[in-house]
């Protein structure tokens, strides 16, 4: 009797959970994430690490180099909303790399990310990143908090921005959730 009411109880708690798992309210999406993906991540990260670095150093060079040619960035977080070519960007960057690395100002940027897609060779991410700029007296000259989006193509075993996309001002609260 024991076993027959075990093996009734067995048949019903599979039968419950197969009815849940099939139905379109219940479903639990479950993040797989690939050896590949992981990869891809890693690379990214270390992508994100040598931007910041670049930004806090004043390495224009290096900068310019972690973008592809023929990248554009767009800008709508702003009054002027544009799209511009990156040698234009950068053209208009270029003085504060400069004060930063001669020592006149003090740079950073950081990156929190909502969504990271892609393959092994083409990654599209999206975040908040936070630029601030001080001056040698540690008064912030600069800050700002901005929703972006970034389109990655990986050549040659390196990773380049192919597309900025400035969105919108983001919230203290929303770069905190990011953590």
């Amino acid at each position: 009797m024991k076993k027959t009411l075990f093996f009734i109880s067995i048949i019903l708690l599979v039968s419950i959970g197969s009815t849940k798992a099939n139905n379109p309210k219940h479903k639990t999406l479950i993040k797989m994430e690939s050896p590949a993906d992981s990869i891809r991540l890693a690379e990214l990260d270390h992508y994100w690490e040598k931007l910041a670095q670049t930004v806090e150093e004043g390495d224009f060079e290096g900068y310019k180099a972690l973008y592809h040619s023929d990248a554009v960035v767009v800008f709508t977080s702003g009054e002027n909303k544009t799209s511009v070519p990156i040698e234009k960007a950068l053209a208009a960057w270029k003085k504060g790399f400069h004060d930063t690395k001669k020592g006149k100002q003090n740079d950073k940027a950081e990156f929190r990310f909502s969504q990271r897609i892609g393959n092994e060779t083409t990654a599209h991410e999206t975040g908040i990143f936070i630029f601030s700029s001080t001056d040698n007296n540690g008064k912030i000259k600069e800050k700002y908090t901005i929703h972006f989006e970034m389109l990655l193509v990986k050549k040659d075993n390196a990773w380049f921005v192919l597309m900025e996309y400035q969105k919108s001002e983001a919230s203290k609260e929303e770069w905190d959730a990011l953590k």
